[in-house]
C-alpha cells in the first residue's frame, strides 16, 4: 500500500463513530491475539478452542513467573511494568499474610483513542479469561474480577464467562464476578477499579496502597489490563521460545495498537515488535503528516523525522523520550493547527477529572484555559504561565491524570514551535482545527467532551457583566478573572460534578450575566 499523501485533508471518520462499533482489526504478518477474526466476528468458548486448542495444565507457581519474565512480558495498559514482578509481589504477600488473592482484570478503557482492550473484550473474550484463570488457578485465587465499560463489553463478558460455569456463587473454589466502570478516563485508574470492587465509589481514593498488598477486599491483588492476560494465554500455549520466535528480542512476542487521528477510520492493529512505526501509519491510510502522537492523551508527540525511523518496541521509542503506553498512535495532518487540535484534547481531559483533588479541580482547568490563551495571542506571558501551572501539577495528585495531563499539554507546546511562535507572536498559524483526534461524549468520539463532562457551557453576556467576580469564587475550577476583575471563561464544559456550583454561580450572579447553555460554543 503506498503511503497517503501528506496533503490529502483529514477525515472525520475517525473521530465520528459510535463508541459502540469497533474499528476495523488488521494484522501484520501471522496474527496470534487476532487469530481467527477473519472467521468469525467473535470467538466463542467452542470456536475459541479450535483456533487456539487448550491450555496447558499443572503449571506452578514458579513456572508461571519464570514464563512471564522469559516472555518479557509487561503490563499493556500504560506504566509497562513487568508482569513477572507483579506475579512475585503477589506471591510475597500470599505467604506474609496467609490470605487467598484476588485477579482482577482492567478492562475499563477509558481513552477514546484506545481501543485495542474492546476488540479482545468483544471478539476474543476466552483468550483474556484464560490468562486471568492460568493466573487465579496457580495463586490460588479466590476471586476474578473483571472490570468494564459499556453494555457490549459486559455482555461479551458475561456470555463467556456463562460458557465456562463461572460465577459469583458462594461456595465456589474461584468466584467471578464483573464490576461495571462509568465510561471516563479515569476509571481505568487500579485504585479506581479497586474501590469499585469493593462497593465504593469508582474514583481514586485519597490512600495509595500497593494493589499486591492489599487491594479488592483487603487481599493481595494481581491487577492487570485485558492484553497482558490475553498475551500470557498466548505465551503459556506457545512457550517462552516460541513465543520469543517474532518480536525483537528484547521485547518478543505481538502487540495490540490503536490507530486514529488523521486517518480514513479507526484501526486496531496487532503487529509484531520492531516493525517501523511508518509502516504500520502507511497500513492505516497516513502518514507522519506533522508529527504523532503516541501512546494516547498521557503520551506525547513525537515529530515527523523521528516517527519516520521509530519502531514499535520500547527501547526504540525510549530512545527519543517516547512511550508506546497503552498502544495508541494518531498522526495528524499537515494542513490542521496542531495546538488547537491539542486544546480540545486539553479541555477534554480537564473534564474527565474526579473532581477531589486541587491539581485535578484547579490545575487541569487553569492549564487548558491557559493554553487558550496562548493560541489567542496571549504572548509570552501566558506561555509562561502556562508553563508554572503545568509544572505545578506534577506529582501532586490523587491519581496519575494529572501527571498525564500535563505530560501531553508540556508535550504540544514543545513539539510544535514555530506553530507555537505564530500563535504566541503573531496572529496564529492561519490552519483550520477539525477535531481529528476522537474524544468520547455523549453522542460519541466526536469531541464534545467526556463522559466527566457535560454538554454544557458558561456563557457571559458582556452587556450586562460589571465585574463583581463573584462567579470565580464559586467555581474557580472554570472561572479566573482578568487583570481587570471581568471573569476569563476557561472554555472548557461544565464537569459533571460541577454542575451544581455552575448553576449556583448563575443564581448569584448581581447583574444576571452568567448562563448556561446546552451545546454552547466557545
Amino acid at each position: 500500500m503506498s503511503p497517503r499523501p501528506d496533503n490529502l485533508p483529514a477525515v472525520r471518520g475517525a473521530a465520528t463513530a459510535s463508541a459502540d462499533v469497533l474499528p476495523e482489526v488488521r494484522a501484520v504478518g501471522l496474527p496470534r491475539v487476532t487469530a481467527g477474526f477473519d472467521e468469525v466476528e467473535r470467538l466463542d468458548r467452542v470456536t475459541h478452542l479450535s483456533v487456539h486448542g487448550s491450555m496447558p495444565s499443572g503449571m506452578t507457581e514458579s513456572e508461571l513467573i519464570d514464563l512471564a519474565e522469559l516472555m518479557v512480558l509487561r503490563g499493556k495498559g500504560g506504566a509497562g511494568f513487568p508482569f513477572h514482578k507483579k506475579l512475585t509481589a503477589v506471591a510475597d504477600s500470599v505467604r506474609r499474610s496467609g490470605v487467598r488473592p484476588v485477579v482482577v482484570v482492567n478492562g475499563a478503557e477509558g481513552e477514546p483513542a484506545c481501543r485495542k482492550d474492546a476488540v479482545i473484550l468483544r471478539r476474543a473474550p476466552h483468550l483474556m479469561l484464560d490468562g486471568a484463570l492460568l493466573a487465579a488457578e496457580v495463586m490460588g485465587a479466590s476471586q476474578l474480577v473483571v472490570a468494564v465499560t459499556r453494555d457490549t463489553n459486559e455482555a461479551s463478558i458475561r456470555d463467556a464467562m456463562a460458557e465456562r460455569g463461572l460465577g459469583d456463587r458462594r461456595g465456589k473454589a474461584l468466584r467471578a464476578r464483573i464490576v461495571r466502570m462509568p465510561e471516563r478516563f479515569v476509571s481505568g485508574e487500579s485504585s479506581s477499579i479497586i474501590s469499585a470492587a469493593n462497593g465504593g465509589a469508582p474514583l481514586p481514593p485519597g490512600r495509595k496502597v500497593s494493589a499486591s498488598e492489599a487491594g479488592v477486599d483487603g487481599a493481595p491483588t494481581l491487577f492487570s489490563n485485558t492484553e497482558t492476560f490475553t498475551q500470557l494465554a498466548i505465551g503459556a500455549r506457545l512457550g517462552a521460545i516460541r513465543y520469543g520466535s517474532t518480536g525483537v528480542a528484547g521485547e518478543p512476542g505481538t502487540a495490540m495498537l490503536t490507530v486514529s487521528g488523521s486517518v480514513p477510520r479507526q484501526v486496531v492493529v496487532e503487529t509484531p515488535t520492531g516493525v517501523p512505526m511508518s509502516y504500520i501509519l502507511q497500513m492505516c491510510g497516513a502518514g507522519v503528516g506533522q508529527g504523532v502522537l503516541v501512546g494516547g492523551y498521557h503520551g506525547g508527540w513525537i515529530d515527523p523525522s523521528v516517527a519516520s525511523m521509530v519502531t514499535i518496541a520500547r527501547e526504540s521509542l525510549e530512545a527519543h523520550k517516547a512511550t508506546l503506553g497503552a498502544g495508541a498512535l494518531l498522526p495528524l495532518d499537515p494542513g490542521l493547527c496542531p495546538l488547537g487540535e491539542s486544546l480540545k484534547v486539553a479541555q477534554w481531559l480537564a473534564g474527565e477529572t474526579a473532581g477531589q483533588c486541587g491539581p485535578c479541580k484547579l490545575g487541569l482547568p487553569a492549564m487548558a484555559a491557559l493554553l487558550g490563551d496562548v493560541l489567542n495571542g496571549g504572548g509570552q506571558a501566558a506561555l509562561e504561565e502556562l508553563r508554572k501551572v503545568a509544572m505545578g501539577v506534577k506529582g501532586r495528585g490523587v491519581c496519575k491524570h494529572p501527571d498525564g495531563s500535563m505530560r501531553f499539554v508540556l508535550s504540544s507546546i514543545s513539539a510544535f514551535t514555530d506553530d507555537l511562535a505564530a500563535h504566541v507572536l503573531g496572529g496564529g498559524c492561519g490552519r483550520p482545527v477539525k477535531g481529528v483526534l476522537p474524544l468520547l461524549g455523549s453522542e460519541g468520539p466526536s469531541g464534545r467532551g467526556g463522559s466527566g463532562s457535560t454538554n454544557q457551557r458558561l456563557v457571559v453576556d458582556w452587556t450586562l457583566c460589571k465585574g463583581h467576580g463573584l462567579c470565580a469564587g464559586i467555581l474557580p475550577e472554570i472561572v479566573r478573572l482578568d487583570r481587570n476583575g471581568y471573569p476569563d471563561i476557561a472554555g472548557t464544559q461544565v464537569p459533571a460534578h460541577l454542575t451544581g456550583q455552575a448553576q449556583r454561580a448563575v443564581r448569584r450572579c448581581p447583574a444576571l450575566a452568567l448562563r448556561v447553555e446546552e451545546g454552547g460554543r466557545r
